[in-house]
């Protein structure tokens, strides 16, 4: 696995409402597998509120936002709609967040949201690495997502796009 992914640590807390995931590190496509399959397993369980701490996040690319908006996507299809809000964000992460129009599908809180980590905090198992055709499958999710989070980004990833689909297809 990548250094990037080997200092990035997800802490969460999984039993509180909302659950906390506290980002530390580099959020990255090396890493991103495990966030995305935490937001499947807590949604398939119920779980709808999601508070995200950003105050230890060095840097995001785009894999890891297209995550964040398939599971924001996700959580408006449910009933009644979920929440995942980002908080104590970063001048140059809330810049690339508005740069790709996440800011409109999920809550930046501008404030220090309140949040206490509970006895159920653990880090992801993030260890697993994925195989090439999974790890092109997540990243052209994730950049999929990117694109009906706002369709302005069609533009800003196509060819990312058409080489993952051609890699995918491929297979």
């Amino acid at each position: 696995m990548s250094d990037a992914a080997n200092k990035t640590v997800y802490l969460v807390d999984a039993y509180c409402d909302p659950v906390i995931v506290r980002i530390q590190g580099r959020a990255c496509v090396a890493n991103s597998a495990s966030l995305h399959n935490f937001f499947v397993q807590m949604i398939s369980q119920g779980k709808m509120r999601f508070v995200l701490d950003f105050a230890g996040c060095a840097s995001m690319d785009s894999t890891f936002l297209g995550v964040l908006a398939g599971a924001a996507l996700e959580l408006r299809r449910q009933a009644p709609p979920g929440s995942l809000v980002l908080c104590r964000v970063g001048r140059r992460n809330l810049e690339l967040l508005r740069n790709l129009g996440l800011h409109r599908l999920l809550t930046v809180d501008a404030g220090d949201f309140p949040m206490e980590f509970g006895q159920g905090t653990a880090p992801l198992n993030g260890s697993r690495e994925l195989g090439e055709l999974e790890g092109a499958r997540l990243v052209l999710e994730a950049h999929e997502n990117l694109v009906a989070a706002d369709p302005t980004n069609q533009g800003k990833f196509q060819d990312v796009l058409a080489v993952l689909r051609n890699r995918v297809d491929q297979k």
